[in-house]
Parts: C-alpha cells; sequence; structure tokens
C-alpha cells in the first residue's frame, strides 16, 4: 500500500503520517549516560584557545611524516 493511499484512508492516519515521531525527553544531566550537547562538545580540547591553529598542524604534519620518518631511521640505523 502507498503512503498516497494510506493519507487518502483515513484522517487519524494523515494525522499520524504528517507527525514526525521523535520522542523528544529532558536531558538529565544528572546521569551519567548523557553527555553535554552542543558544537565542539564531543571534542576532547579547545579549538578556542589562542594557538590551537598552529598546534593542530603541527600535530597533522608531525603525524604524517613520523611513520616515514621511524622507516628512514630503521633502514639506515648502525647494524648491532
Amino acid at each position: 500500500m502507498s503512503p498516497q493511499s494510506l493519507l487518502r484512508a483515513s484522517p487519524r492516519v494523515a494525522n499520524l503520517m504528517g507527525r514526525r515521531m521523535f520522542h523528544a525527553t529532558r536531558t538529565r544531566l544528572s546521569s551519567p549516560y548523557h553527555y553535554p550537547e552542543g558544537p565542539y562538545s564531543n571534542l576532547p580540547f579547545n579549538t578556542k584557545t589562542r594557538f590551537f591553529a598552529v598546534r593542530y598542524w603541527l600535530y597533522c604534519i608531525t603525524g604524517f611524516f613520523a611513520p616515514f620518518g621511524i622507516a628512514v631511521w630503521q633502514t639506515y640505523k648502525p647494524k648491532a
């Protein structure tokens, strides 16, 4: 049965189909299972600090080049 035929079937079904069936409950901040909501709340670092951009790019560059540096060191280290 198509949704259009359901909408024509009865006004009660049309009312149920028209509403979005989300259940909204209050946030329970005292619960250990509910964390704060909103932008930036799920990040483990503060993006609003003064030198965040510099530290971020240094982390990215270090994280990218570290495996290559380790491979070069392993290749050219003295045989012991």
